[in-house]
């Protein structure tokens, strides 16, 4: 049971990061991966207790260890299928899963494999949960220098165009902020305009609003995170301007150390200047979070009302990666409970 009973959108969660904490452990030991913890119970206090980090890039290795279990067909079925089982258990009405089929290539698998393999447990999920709808976002990476892996991006945008209709819906660009300027990337979405592959981009997350703005020349109407945009008053009129929305994830930004405190998130000041801000979890196992403890933050210490929840998540609805048909329907659903 979920205490919001409106139907619920989340745009911005990783596959990677909300990994059962019962199916890693089952899975580590299976593989032989060795966890920093003897017990399933020390495990779980790993995952609360090292949730704050001191920067994105630090947040960023404690995905090494469910990536470490990722590496072959069985484990992306059975996590993919169990995140959209617990999703639909939370109320969730739609979702968009994200992850990053390149980085699933270790062992055996292509990116194709990883995909398929992810598409299956959604498959799967599906038949089984009838009260929700799942898009797979394909991420590209940045690891380092963009010539690094410009190969494998653009590998993900054309295979992305190959299942796109099948479940897959958009691309995006996640990984190491600041390491290269974000414009060092713009190839990755001028071949998904080529394509006509949808796309978010994460920005203006550890980096400053100059990363929004440059997602935004390359088209995206949706940018990951992006609540530096806040320090620029003239991109943030742009952005209402264009409509443009925010993926906006309060917890995951305090644990890096993007923003430090609840009450002094932008995120309801964005919202009050008319841009469109969603609320979403990014990571809600190694967070330790849902989509409720994130409305309740949004409530309780960051001064916004149930009405403002129910709004943003029909921001989220009319910004998701759905077909007309089914937008338009969830759409509906959820202006009804702003009357």
């Amino acid at each position: 049971m979920t205490k919001y009973p409106f139907p619920k959108v989340e745009l911005h969660l990783h596959l990677d990061g909300s990994v059962l904490p019962e199916t890693a452990w089952e899975l580590a030991q299976a593989q032989g991966v060795t966890l920093p913890a003897d017990s399933l119970e020390e495990f779980r206090k790993f995952i609360v207790v090292t949730a704050d980090c001191r920067s994105v890039n630090e947040y960023l290795k404690r995905f090494e260890i469910p990536l470490q279990i990722l590496q072959d067909t069985a484990s992306l079925q059975r996590v993919t299928k169990e995140l959209i089982c617990l999703l639909e258990s939370q109320g969730v009405a739609y979702a968009e899963i994200r992850f990053a089929p390149q980085l699933h290539t270790r062992k055996e698998l292509s990116q194709e494999d990883a995909i398929r393999a992810v598409l299956a447990g959604r498959e799967e999920a599906l038949r089984m949960c009838k009260e929700i709808k799942i898009g797979i976002i394909l991420c590209t990476m940045c690891v380092g220098e963009e010539t690094l892996n410009e190969k494998e991006n653009l590998e993900t945008v054309e295979l992305a165009k190959k299942y796109l209709g099948q479940g897959v819906v958009a691309i995006d660009l996640a990984g190491a902020e600041g390491i290269v300027p974000l414009t060092h990337f713009s190839p990755v979405f001028q071949k998904a305009k080529e394509l006509g592959v949808p796309f978010t981009c994460h920005a203006g997350d550890s980096q400053e609003s100059d990363t929004v703005e440059d997602a935004m020349n390359f088209g995206s109407r949706r940018i990951g995170h992006g609540h530096h945009i806040y320090e620029d008053e003239s991109l943030c009129c742009r952005a209402i301007q264009d409509k443009v929305t925010l993926e906006i994830c309060p917890t995951s930004n305090i644990q890096c150390q993007t923003r430090f405190d609840y009450d002094k998130h932008p995120a309801k000041m964005l919202f009050d200047m008319g841009l469109r801000v969603t609320i979403n979890t990014d990571n809600m196992v190694l967070s330790n979070i849902d989509l409720d403890h994130e409305y309740d933050c949004c409530i309780e210490k960051m001064g916004f009302t149930e009405k403002d929840l129910i709004q943003m998540n029909l921001y989220a609805a009319e910004a998701a990666f759905l077909p007309e048909d089914e937008k338009k329907e969830l759409i509906e659903r959820i202006r009804g409970y702003l009357q």
